[in-house]
């Protein structure tokens, strides 16, 4: 369990984390999200214990971070975004040399590797050097290295930056693995993906909280309710000038290489829009193909909670 607890964090007189608090329970997959500069990564540094916070209390599995900081800094495996790792070494050395620097029992060192390496399907590739390995490889390494030493928590700083969709796809398919075992903090700005992998989101802007919710939450409140993609048959155009009280708003998304067109129809909150267009489309000759809701996105939610943010 990681609980921050009023947390502020300055520079002279630049409040960088201003009097923060979230818990993060154990086995939880949580995505910390926010845009450059509102405090995500200062945050995840004071967590980890590379910097102190100026006021409040962070807690690591009960261990303070700044107490019993190396207690702490023993829960945590921490991958960093950008993947710094030992070229000239091999797959093995470099996974081997992690365990050293975490005081991995001698006697079972040997056998964590291995087991780490499975578990990032890098086991055929372990006598390689690093060098020559694709990014996806090498980011692969970097979170065998991260826990070779069975850390209780994971800190993933951007862990599929640079990749290509193959490798994103293998890479996210590990961090659901990893979160059946282990609690996990995700940073990243691949939203999609925070919101397949996350079972919470903790949104941060100008250093204070702003959200924190299920991704499926977040969803929901950004949804309108009271639009519509509909697709239809409409060669001479009726749809772009019909007048329906209660519309407010149609706009042409697409032309269909099947001669249909896709539009989007907005209306007030109180009208049932479903049954209005049905019924003066079919008034007009129009006819429907299809009639869907728009699905909000995690981006959609990010967005619409960030610029609220800015425009107080």
């Amino acid at each position: 369990m990681i609980e921050v607890k009023n947390v502020t964090k300055k520079y002279g007189s630049f409040v960088a984390v201003d009097d923060i608090s979230f818990t993060i329970n154990d086995g939880e997959v949580v995505g910390f999200l926010g845009p450059n500069g509102a405090g995500k990564s200062t945050t995840m540094n004071m967590i980890t214990g590379y910097i102190e916070q100026s006021e409040g209390e962070i807690l690591v599995n009960g261990y303070d971070t700044i107490k019993k900081s190396k207690k702490a800094k023993g829960q945590i495996g921490y991958m960093p975004e950008g993947v710094p790792l030992y070229n000239d070494l091999t797959v093995k050395e470099f996974v081997t040399y992690m365990a050293e620097l975490h005081k991995v029992d001698r006697k079972i060192k040997k056998q964590k590797v291995q087991e780490a390496l499975k578990k990032v399907g890098l086991e055929e590739m372990q006598n390689k050097l690093i060098k020559n390995l694709s990014r996806g490889q090498k980011q692969r390494v970097s979170l065998a290295g991260t826990i070779v030493f069975e850390p209780k928590i994971l800190i993933l700083d951007e862990p599929t930056v640079g990749l290509d969709p193959k490798q994103i796809t293998e890479i996210r398919s590990l961090i659901k693995n990893l979160g059946k075992k282990h609690t996990v903090i995700l940073s990243s700005h691949i939203l999609s993906e925070v919101s397949q992998i996350c079972d919470r989101v903790i949104i941060i802007n100008k250093g204070k909280i702003v959200a924190i919710d299920t991704p499926e939450n977040l969803e929901k409140k950004v949804s309108n309710s009271n639009t519509l993609y509909v697709t239809v048959e409409d060669p001479n155009n009726k749809v772009e000038n019909i007048k329906i009280d209660g519309i407010t708003e149609i706009k042409l998304l697409k032309n269909n290489e099947d001669g249909t067109k896709q539009y989007e129809i907005r209306a007030k909150e109180n009208i049932n829009l479903n049954k209005l267009v049905f019924s003066e489309f079919a008034k007009e000759n129009i006819t429907i193909f299809e009639m869907k809701k728009p699905e909000a996105t995690l981006e959609d939610a990010f967005m619409k909670i960030i610029k609220e943010g800015d425009d107080k």
